[in-house]
């Protein structure tokens, strides 16, 4: 039966390791967590003169990098001075005076507050829309090669920081002993070695990732100093040096407190801790606690400084409540950590402990309880982060952030149906283990242990000088103590090895081994899941941010537009400027409002003005309107009628003698 399962608990395995490599694949580029919800002038607007700068809005605080916000004029040179300046979430750049009527592209790249890339371009026309040699950009930042490798950094460094915490605790908290175990130790290693080179990579692939996207701007030392003035590079470099700390950790762990837990001969306590017989074993016991105590202080303080590093740089620290926010950050990775990366601590311990020591059921009833306590850390902080970043029932619905916590929570659900079968065969275990030891003590007291020996039918009994089983003891008295070595290894190793048939045919820890792999399986996919969610806007932000997108579009649709017109009659006071102001600039009816100044810019009569509006492309018009003179220099109509929506050319006719008047137009979009 176990031969039968086993291969179908290796290809469940196979396929969540390739669904996490696929929900990693489709994770870049990453969302933008920041969006542009408004601009001056507006997406598409027409202007009568050109302004003095332009002005961008976004839904969250960003960053701008030199050269990231770039206005281009139609034939695709520089129109702005390229001094972009701001603070918060608003940032302007000042025009270049004198520029020429046309459309011009407004180009930006910006970081967003949670140390994500945000790029986009639009468009507005000065005088009248024109052909422009410019095509809008479309957004790179954080994608190609760059943003694939960025993905598996995060990745990387997501599963490091598990494997180096949960393994860490797993063995302080439940399994002392194992920090002598070969297996386990190269598992935490591995965490800290996979978590040092993902946040290098990170620090040198930040530049090019929120910038030009190139591969070879990876070691532009330009860049990387830049890097190291933000946020993020603060934070990365913030945990390598905790890192460093981490690194001293692991040594005294798998150094002075291994030999500690080693050197204490006597048998482990009905809990599992080692603690020696008489005074000495007493005194080797209390050191061993005294620097078990001493390692948890200092392993929680650098494994939440480690947690910190994230929290301080990515979603927690923005949006509503970030003082609490953090704090509920660090406390969801450590659980994550102390639950995943114990429970592959404790998958390694199953497949890979000697014989000489094997885990005990005492550790997996310890880890047992150390998963549920996590897993209630994991429900709480994890309800109020979906609460923070949703915000609301449709949000997590039409939202892809939504959509993936949805998974994860899918995900999570499914890991502690399969926890709760581990838990079961954990029960099993401890009654099973408790028995047979009671049995080996009894067997040991009895002599039975030299009788398994030579039972077993191997090359201990054999090798002696024909006599049996006591002719060896004899000749390793005796004679040979090169020999008496040999045959002692010899049976160290037959008795590691019948232990270790007897612990594989228990079908008790079997199981166990089956669920926890299980466990583990499901656990790399959920950390895919988990590593896309912080590469993804939050489903509260995107509303947010589309709220304010529909809104900006909606002014712009039925805002007013103001054409300014110079004119020259050719006759005496023949020279002014005429204004439209058409206002709300859509289908049906509007107000028009005509001002006329002097050159000076000080209003002034004249004998006529009228207005006549054509839409070209439909051989509309023109459609004559005769506005009622108000004031000096200030006519209007109200009720002007609009048929439908498109690019309408205004015709306003000046008359300012008898005999002098002339005809200007410009065209605009209507509706």
């Amino acid at each position: 039966m176990t031969q039968t399962i086993a291969p179908r608990v290796r290809s469940l395995v196979l396929l969540l390791l390739a669904v996490a490599a696929a929900l990693l694949a489709d994770a870049a580029p990453a969302s933008a967590h920041a969006a542009l919800t408004s601009s001056d002038p507006r997406q598409g607007a027409v202007v009568g003169q050109a302004p003095e700068q332009i002005s961008l809005t976004f839904s969250e605080t960003v960053a701008l990098s030199d050269d990231a916000l770039r206005v281009l004029d139609p034939k695709g040179g520089r129109a702005d001075t390229g001094e972009a300046r701001g603070t918060g979430a608003t940032y302007t750049v000042k025009l270049r005076p004198g520029l020429p009527d046309g459309t011009y592209t407004v180009s930006y790249q910006v970081v967003s507050a949670d140390s994500h890339p945000v790029a986009g371009a639009f468009t507005f026309s000065i005088g009248a829309p024109s052909a422009t040699t410019v095509s809008v950009p479309e957004a790179t930042a954080g994608g190609g090669a760059v943003g694939f490798l960025y993905g598996v950094g995060r990745y990387a460094s997501y599963a490091g920081f598990i494997v180096l915490v949960g393994g860490a605790a797993f063995l302080l908290a439940c399994w002392p002993r194992g920090t002598g175990v070969r297996a386990v130790q190269r598992l935490v290693v591995s965490g800290w070695v996979a978590l040092t080179a993902a946040t290098l990579g990170l620090l040198l692939l930040r530049g090019s990732y929120t910038t030009s996207g190139k591969a070879g701007d990876v070691f532009d030392l330009e860049l990387l100093g830049q890097v190291l003035q933000t946020k993020t590079g603060a934070a990365l470099v913030s945990r390598l040096l905790l890192l460093a700390a981490a690194a001293l950790f692991v040594a005294v762990l798998f150094g002075a407190y291994a030999k500690r837990i080693e050197g204490d001969e006597g048998a482990p306590d009905e809990d599992g801790d080692a603690g020696g017989a008489g005074e000495g074993g007493d005194e080797a016991g209390k050191e061993a606690r005294d620097l078990a105590f001493g390692l948890a202080v200092g392993g929680v303080v650098v494994a939440a400084g480690l947690a910190a590093s994230w929290a301080m740089a990515e979603h927690a620290s923005t949006g509503i409540q970030p003082g609490i926010a953090m704090p509920v950050d660090v406390l969801h990775l450590l659980a994550v950590a102390a639950w995943l990366g114990g429970l592959t601590a404790l998958l390694v311990a199953l497949h890979r402990a000697p014989a000489g020591t094997p885990l005990e059921a005492t550790a997996v009833r310890r880890f047992s309880q150390l998963a549920f306590g996590s897993v209630l850390v994991l429900v709480v902080t994890g309800l109020y982060q979906s609460w923070r970043q949703v915000g609301s029932w449709s949000a997590l619905t039409g939202t892809r952030y939504g959509q993936l916590l949805c998974l994860k929570a899918g995900f999570v659900v499914l890991l502690v149906g399969i926890a709760w079968i581990s838990r079961r065969w954990t029960g099993r275990l401890t009654d099973t283990v408790t028995a047979g030891a009671e049995r080996e003590k009894e067997r040991v007291a009895s002599g039975a242990g030299a009788t398994a020996d030579a039972d077993s039918g191997t090359a201990v009994t054999g090798a002696g000088d024909g006599d049996g089983g006591t002719a060896d003891t004899g000749e390793v008295d005796g004679v040979d103590p090169e020999r008496a070595a040999q045959l002692a290894r010899q049976r160290a190793a037959v008795d590691a090895a019948r232990q270790k048939r007897l612990r594989d045919a228990d079908p008790t820890r079997s199981g166990l081994r089956r669920s926890v792999l299980a466990e583990a399986g499901v656990a790399v996919v959920l950390l895919a899941v988990t590593t896309m969610l912080t590469s993804t806007e939050p489903g509260r932000t995107e509303e947010e941010a589309k709220a304010a997108t529909a809104a900006s579009a909606q002014t712009s649709a039925t805002g007013a537009v103001t054409l300014d017109m110079p004119f020259d009659t050719g006759g005496q006071d023949g020279k002014g400027v005429v204004r439209i102001d058409l206002d709300p600039a859509r289908t049906g009816a509007n107000a028009l409002h005509v001002y006329v100044t002097r050159p000076n810019g000080r209003a002034f009569d004249v004998p006529e003005v009228k207005v006549a509006f054509t839409l070209e492309s439909q051989d509309i018009g023109p459609l004559p309107v005769v506005p009622d003179h108000i004031t000096t220099g200030h006519w209007s109509a109200n009720g002007v009628q609009i048929p439908m929506a498109g690019e309408w050319k205004i015709a306003v006719t000046v008359r300012t003698s008898d005999i002098d008047q002339v005809t200007v137009d410009k065209n605009t979009q209507i509706g």
